[in-house]
Protein backbone atom coordinates (compact mmCIF):
# COMPACT_ATOMS: atom_id res chain seq x y z
CA UNK A 1 0.00 0.00 0.00
CA UNK A 2 1.72 3.70 -0.96
CA UNK A 3 1.79 6.16 1.81
CA UNK A 4 -1.50 8.27 2.47
CA UNK A 5 -0.26 11.96 2.87
CA UNK A 6 -3.01 13.98 4.52
CA UNK A 7 -4.20 13.79 7.85
CA UNK A 8 -7.49 13.48 6.59
CA UNK A 9 -7.23 10.73 3.89
CA UNK A 10 -5.14 9.42 6.53
CA UNK A 11 -8.67 9.22 8.98
CA UNK A 12 -10.41 7.59 6.04
CA UNK A 13 -8.37 4.68 5.85
CA UNK A 14 -8.38 4.12 8.94
CA UNK A 15 -12.62 4.35 9.21
CA UNK A 16 -12.55 1.74 6.15
CA UNK A 17 -10.37 -0.55 8.17
CA UNK A 18 -12.67 -0.62 10.95
CA UNK A 19 -15.37 -1.56 8.35
CA UNK A 20 -13.28 -4.43 7.67
CA UNK A 21 -15.72 -7.83 6.46
CA UNK A 22 -13.41 -10.92 6.30
CA UNK A 23 -15.96 -12.59 4.60
CA UNK A 24 -16.89 -9.86 2.27
CA UNK A 25 -12.96 -9.99 1.36
CA UNK A 26 -13.25 -13.64 0.40
CA UNK A 27 -16.05 -12.92 -1.87
CA UNK A 28 -14.49 -10.20 -3.64
CA UNK A 29 -11.31 -11.45 -3.77
CA UNK A 30 -13.02 -14.33 -5.94
CA UNK A 31 -14.38 -11.33 -8.23
CA UNK A 32 -10.86 -10.37 -8.35
CA UNK A 33 -10.35 -7.92 -6.29
CA UNK A 34 -6.91 -8.97 -5.28
CA UNK A 35 -4.87 -8.97 -2.30
CA UNK A 36 -4.76 -5.16 -0.89
CA UNK A 37 -8.67 -4.73 0.12
CA UNK A 38 -10.43 -4.69 3.76
CA UNK A 39 -14.02 -5.94 2.31
CA UNK A 40 -16.28 -3.00 2.95
CA UNK A 41 -19.53 -3.37 2.07
CA UNK A 42 -20.76 -1.75 -1.25
CA UNK A 43 -23.52 0.07 0.57
CA UNK A 44 -21.13 1.02 3.54
CA UNK A 45 -19.21 2.46 0.92
CA UNK A 46 -21.90 4.55 -0.69
CA UNK A 47 -23.11 5.30 3.10
CA UNK A 48 -19.62 6.96 3.22
CA UNK A 49 -20.14 9.01 0.19
CA UNK A 50 -23.50 10.17 1.04
CA UNK A 51 -21.44 11.88 3.89
CA UNK A 52 -18.39 12.72 2.11
CA UNK A 53 -20.29 14.06 -0.81
CA UNK A 54 -17.59 15.51 -3.26
CA UNK A 55 -14.16 16.07 -2.10
CA UNK A 56 -11.90 16.00 -5.32
CA UNK A 57 -8.33 16.26 -3.07
CA UNK A 58 -9.42 13.29 -0.75
CA UNK A 59 -10.47 10.96 -3.92
CA UNK A 60 -6.97 11.71 -5.19
CA UNK A 61 -5.51 10.98 -2.13
CA UNK A 62 -7.31 8.02 -1.63
CA UNK A 63 -6.73 6.14 -5.29
CA UNK A 64 -2.93 6.82 -4.71
CA UNK A 65 -3.58 4.30 -1.50
CA UNK A 66 -3.82 1.33 -4.27
CA UNK A 67 -6.20 -0.06 -1.54
CA UNK A 68 -9.69 -1.43 -3.24
CA UNK A 69 -12.13 0.01 -1.18
CA UNK A 70 -10.24 3.35 -0.83
CA UNK A 71 -10.50 3.11 -5.15
CA UNK A 72 -13.85 2.41 -5.08
CA UNK A 73 -14.85 5.31 -2.69
CA UNK A 74 -12.31 7.75 -4.73
CA UNK A 75 -14.56 7.13 -7.65
CA UNK A 76 -17.96 7.37 -5.84
CA UNK A 77 -16.51 11.12 -4.21
CA UNK A 78 -14.50 11.97 -7.21
CA UNK A 79 -15.69 15.59 -8.94
CA UNK A 80 -16.73 14.98 -12.50
CA UNK A 81 -16.27 18.37 -13.23
CA UNK A 82 -12.32 18.51 -11.86
CA UNK A 83 -11.55 15.41 -14.20
CA UNK A 84 -9.17 15.48 -16.65
CA UNK A 85 -7.93 12.93 -19.57
CA UNK A 86 -4.44 12.57 -17.46
CA UNK A 87 -6.56 12.07 -14.19
CA UNK A 88 -8.84 9.49 -15.99
CA UNK A 89 -5.47 7.66 -18.18
CA UNK A 90 -3.49 7.06 -14.95
CA UNK A 91 -6.65 5.98 -12.84
CA UNK A 92 -7.34 3.50 -16.20
CA UNK A 93 -4.06 1.94 -16.06
CA UNK A 94 -4.31 1.01 -12.59
CA UNK A 95 -7.42 -0.40 -12.77
CA UNK A 96 -7.48 -4.31 -12.53
CA UNK A 97 -10.67 -5.42 -10.91
CA UNK A 98 -14.14 -4.72 -12.60
CA UNK A 99 -16.10 -2.99 -9.83
CA UNK A 100 -13.70 -0.21 -9.44
CA UNK A 101 -13.88 -0.17 -13.50
CA UNK A 102 -17.66 0.15 -13.47
CA UNK A 103 -17.58 2.79 -10.33
CA UNK A 104 -15.05 4.46 -12.97
CA UNK A 105 -17.03 4.63 -15.70
CA UNK A 106 -20.33 5.74 -13.70
CA UNK A 107 -18.20 9.04 -12.57
CA UNK A 108 -16.84 9.54 -16.52
CA UNK A 109 -20.86 9.38 -17.20
CA UNK A 110 -21.13 12.62 -15.27
CA UNK A 111 -18.02 14.57 -16.47
CA UNK A 112 -17.86 17.21 -18.92
CA UNK A 113 -15.10 14.70 -20.58
CA UNK A 114 -17.88 11.66 -21.04
CA UNK A 115 -18.22 11.83 -24.61
CA UNK A 116 -14.44 12.65 -25.55
CA UNK A 117 -13.76 9.44 -22.88
CA UNK A 118 -16.32 7.44 -24.47
CA UNK A 119 -14.56 7.55 -27.65
CA UNK A 120 -11.47 7.25 -26.10
CA UNK A 121 -11.95 4.17 -24.02
CA UNK A 122 -14.21 2.33 -26.40
CA UNK A 123 -11.47 2.48 -29.51
CA UNK A 124 -8.19 1.08 -27.23
CA UNK A 125 -7.59 -2.96 -27.13
CA UNK A 126 -6.82 -3.05 -23.51
CA UNK A 127 -8.90 -4.95 -21.21
CA UNK A 128 -10.50 -2.50 -18.66
CA UNK A 129 -9.73 0.62 -20.53
CA UNK A 130 -12.32 -1.31 -23.47
CA UNK A 131 -14.41 -2.20 -20.32
CA UNK A 132 -14.57 1.31 -18.69
CA UNK A 133 -15.07 2.76 -22.01
CA UNK A 134 -18.52 0.95 -23.05
CA UNK A 135 -19.52 0.93 -19.33
CA UNK A 136 -19.36 4.95 -19.45
CA UNK A 137 -21.17 4.40 -22.67
CA UNK A 138 -23.91 2.27 -20.97
CA UNK A 139 -23.77 5.00 -17.66
CA UNK A 140 -24.33 8.15 -20.13
CA UNK A 141 -27.50 6.83 -21.48
CA UNK A 142 -28.85 5.90 -18.58
CA UNK A 143 -27.71 9.02 -16.97
CA UNK A 144 -29.27 11.53 -19.79
CA UNK A 145 -26.45 12.20 -21.87
CA UNK A 146 -27.06 13.02 -25.30
CA UNK A 147 -25.26 10.94 -27.43
CA UNK A 148 -26.61 10.94 -31.16
CA UNK A 149 -28.32 8.14 -32.87
CA UNK A 150 -25.84 7.81 -35.81
CA UNK A 151 -22.84 7.55 -33.30
CA UNK A 152 -24.58 4.87 -31.18
CA UNK A 153 -25.72 2.78 -34.23
CA UNK A 154 -21.97 2.96 -34.99
CA UNK A 155 -21.16 1.46 -31.54
CA UNK A 156 -23.81 -1.14 -32.43
CA UNK A 157 -21.63 -2.17 -35.55
CA UNK A 158 -18.26 -2.33 -33.46
CA UNK A 159 -19.87 -4.14 -31.08
CA UNK A 160 -21.10 -6.34 -33.68
CA UNK A 161 -17.83 -7.29 -35.23
CA UNK A 162 -15.73 -7.07 -32.14
CA UNK A 163 -17.23 -7.94 -29.11
CA UNK A 164 -16.50 -11.90 -29.32
CA UNK A 165 -12.68 -11.40 -30.05
CA UNK A 166 -12.62 -8.41 -27.22
CA UNK A 167 -10.84 -9.02 -23.65
CA UNK A 168 -13.16 -10.71 -20.96
CA UNK A 169 -14.32 -7.76 -19.15
CA UNK A 170 -14.89 -6.18 -21.89
CA UNK A 171 -17.04 -8.27 -23.43
CA UNK A 172 -19.48 -8.05 -20.71
CA UNK A 173 -19.44 -4.48 -20.58
CA UNK A 174 -19.69 -4.46 -24.91
CA UNK A 175 -23.09 -6.45 -23.87
CA UNK A 176 -24.20 -4.27 -21.36
CA UNK A 177 -23.45 -1.34 -24.06
CA UNK A 178 -26.13 -3.04 -26.61
CA UNK A 179 -28.86 -3.55 -23.79
CA UNK A 180 -28.23 0.39 -22.45
CA UNK A 181 -29.03 1.25 -26.65
CA UNK A 182 -31.78 -0.33 -27.00
CA UNK A 183 -33.26 0.44 -24.03
CA UNK A 184 -32.19 4.07 -23.76
CA UNK A 185 -32.27 5.00 -27.26
CA UNK A 186 -36.13 4.54 -28.88
CA UNK A 187 -34.75 4.99 -32.40
CA UNK A 188 -32.54 2.48 -31.72
CA UNK A 189 -33.85 -0.25 -29.98
CA UNK A 190 -35.00 -2.98 -32.94
CA UNK A 191 -31.05 -2.18 -34.15
CA UNK A 192 -29.61 -2.98 -30.91
CA UNK A 193 -32.11 -6.11 -30.60
CA UNK A 194 -31.14 -6.98 -33.93
CA UNK A 195 -27.47 -6.72 -33.34
CA UNK A 196 -27.90 -8.80 -30.03
CA UNK A 197 -29.56 -11.85 -32.02
CA UNK A 198 -26.44 -11.22 -34.42
CA UNK A 199 -24.02 -11.68 -31.67
CA UNK A 200 -25.40 -14.39 -29.77
CA UNK A 201 -24.21 -15.79 -26.95
CA UNK A 202 -21.58 -13.34 -24.93
CA UNK A 203 -19.09 -15.82 -23.10
CA UNK A 204 -18.13 -13.94 -19.95
CA UNK A 205 -15.48 -15.66 -17.34
CA UNK A 206 -17.28 -14.21 -14.23
CA UNK A 207 -14.58 -16.57 -12.07
CA UNK A 208 -15.58 -18.85 -9.41
CA UNK A 209 -19.04 -16.62 -8.80
CA UNK A 210 -22.59 -17.30 -9.48
CA UNK A 211 -22.73 -14.30 -12.08
CA UNK A 212 -23.83 -14.85 -15.49
CA UNK A 213 -23.89 -12.33 -18.65
CA UNK A 214 -27.74 -11.91 -19.38
CA UNK A 215 -28.80 -12.42 -23.01
CA UNK A 216 -29.36 -8.27 -24.40
CA UNK A 217 -32.34 -8.91 -26.30
CA UNK A 218 -34.12 -10.60 -23.67
CA UNK A 219 -32.98 -8.22 -21.08
CA UNK A 220 -34.00 -4.90 -23.60
CA UNK A 221 -37.80 -6.15 -23.82
CA UNK A 222 -38.08 -6.86 -20.09
CA UNK A 223 -36.59 -3.38 -19.22
CA UNK A 224 -38.52 -1.63 -21.31
CA UNK A 225 -41.74 -3.31 -20.08
CA UNK A 226 -40.53 -2.34 -16.54
CA UNK A 227 -40.28 1.01 -17.81
CA UNK A 228 -43.77 0.99 -19.23
CA UNK A 229 -45.35 0.14 -15.62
Amino acid sequence: MMAVQTATAREMMKELMVWTSPQNVKVYRRHGAGDDLFGVSFADLRKLARRIRTDHVLALELWESGNVDARLLAAMIADPGELTPATLDSWIDDVDYYAISDELAELISRSPLALETVRRFTASPGEYRRACGYAALAAALKNGVDIPDDECRGYLRIIEEEIHASPNRARYSMNSAVIAIGVFKPALTADAKAAAARIGKVVVDHGDTVCRTPDAATYIEKALARRKQ
